[in-house]
């Protein structure tokens, strides 16, 4: 009997925050709890941007303007769903054909008024061709999503 690899990463979290802030918060303040050193800019990031909308795209913006398109908006439902491609490969640079992209899926439930259970799931891991157990590695790791949703719900107690 073989085992199948794991081409799935699951995480959640749970923030004090009605479902509409929670995810508002997650796509309008995505660059507050995104790592800046978290970039392929070779400048730095100064800014990340998540264009809310779908067709949109979330990129990092260094001091001098560069540009670092990283994810592609592909489903924008507020306050429910968003999801969005990983256009980076197993090597940390821009995948250029998106036919090696995962895609990460960030739902939110309202458990109550206030209070609201946001799941991430990023799949087709497998997608990304040759290497592709190093981005679920990556993405996996307590460095990776963990830590953005850490940092995420960390903005609602700041914010209280």
């Amino acid at each position: 009997m073989t085992e199948t690899a794991e081409v799935v990463v699951r995480r959640h979290v749970i923030v004090q925050a009605p479902i509409e802030r929670a995810f508002t918060v997650f796509t309008e303040r995505f660059g507050d709890f995104k790592p800046r050193e978290h970039t392929l800019l070779s400048a730095g990031t100064a800014e990340t941007v998540f264009e809310p909308k779908v067709g949109g795209h979330i990129y990092d913006r260094s001091a001098d303007g560069e540009e670092c398109r990283w994810a592609r908006v592909l489903a924008y439902e507020p306050p429910k769903r968003v999801v969005f491609s990983w256009d980076i490969s197993p090597t940390w640079q821009v995948e250029s054909d998106l036919a090696n992209t995962s895609e990460v899926e960030v739902t939110f439930i309202a458990e109550t008024p206030e209070r609201t259970r946001v799941e991430l799931e990023h799949r087709n891991l497998d997608r990304h061709g040759p290497g592709w157990p190093a981005v679920r590695d990556g993405v996996a790791h307590d460095e990776g999503w963990p830590l953005y949703l850490a940092r995420y719900a960390n903005l609602f107690v700041e914010d209280n």
